[in-house]
């Protein structure tokens, strides 16, 4: 049963994306454009936000650093007095390996910064608009990028992991006050993707997919109406029936498979 409105049909639809400078959110934003969207991409690395723009006629570009309020709150407000969104996809995300023994505060606030405080940043900036849109008949769709890391603790993630799980309590959160509203929320969960911000991991990452892959996993969610986008199915159920074991089983296994 679908939980949101399913998107099926992209044409004519303008859909804001926040960390689209590279991985998941390029990817994305390509694939959404291909489908006959107009895309407004987001990011701080204003020369590739150039390069997007000038490779898909009719999109947008905003630099901003999400972690910065005032810079959000301005490009949503440049971005709706033109026209309302359909889609606000928050896909900014950091991550830096990290264990209790060697602790670096400045890197869990980082982490805590880009990966959640820059989705509440967003989230003040476009939510009146979006209520507003679904109250003239529209059905506007607000959608975050976490990870299967925020399902429960791992080793060498203690920015990351905590992060992504507030992400995924926030999104449940919001289902239940926005969608009676007319407003469909989602979450994204991906597994390991090939981007720049996995491609320092030393380990082994089971079922890697390329952001291609994830863009269209993600865009099928969508057009799917769920709530809850994960992938690759192979890997992400099987983490997902670690996630109901007891701690006493839990902790053992992940050693055992991490080695950690």
């Amino acid at each position: 049963m679908a939980l949101n409105p399913p998107i099926t049909d992209w044409r004519g639809k303008r859909v804001w994306l926040v960390g689209a400078s590279s991985g998941i959110g390029r990817a994305t934003a390509e694939l959404l454009h291909a489908r006959g969207a107009q895309v407004i991409v987001s990011a701080r690395q204003q020369a590739a936000l150039d390069d997007f723009v000038r490779a898909h006629p009719g999109s947008l570009a905003f630099a901003l650093d999400a972690t910065d309020a005032d810079a959000v709150s301005a490009a949503a407000q440049a971005l709706l007095a033109t026209g309302p969104l359909d889609l606000v996809c928050y896909c900014a995300g950091y991550y830096r390996a990290q264990r209790a023994s060697h602790l670096e505060l400045a890197e869990l606030q980082r982490h805590l910064q880009v990966n959640y405080l820059g989705a509440l940043h967003v989230l003040h900036a476009v939510t009146p608009a979006l209520l507003q849109a679904a109250h003239t008949g529209r059905a506007p769709h607000l959608s975050f990028v976490a990870s299967v890391a925020g399902w429960r603790g791992l080793p060498r993630a203690l920015g990351y992991g905590p992060s992504k799980a507030a992400l995924i309590h926030l999104a449940e959160a919001l289902f239940l006050d926005l969608r009676p509203q007319g407003v469909g929320v989602s979450i994204i969960n991906p597994g390991f993707v090939a981007t720049p911000m996995t491609q320092g991991n030393d380990f082994p990452m089971p079922a890697l997919r390329t952001p291609e892959q994830a863009a269209t996993a993600i865009v099928r969610g969508w057009q799917r109406g769920a709530f809850e986008i994960h992938f690759p199915r192979r890997f992400t159920c099987v983490l997902k029936l670690l996630r109901v074991l007891p701690y006493r089983w839990y902790f053992p296994l992940v050693h055992r498979f991490t080695g950690l």
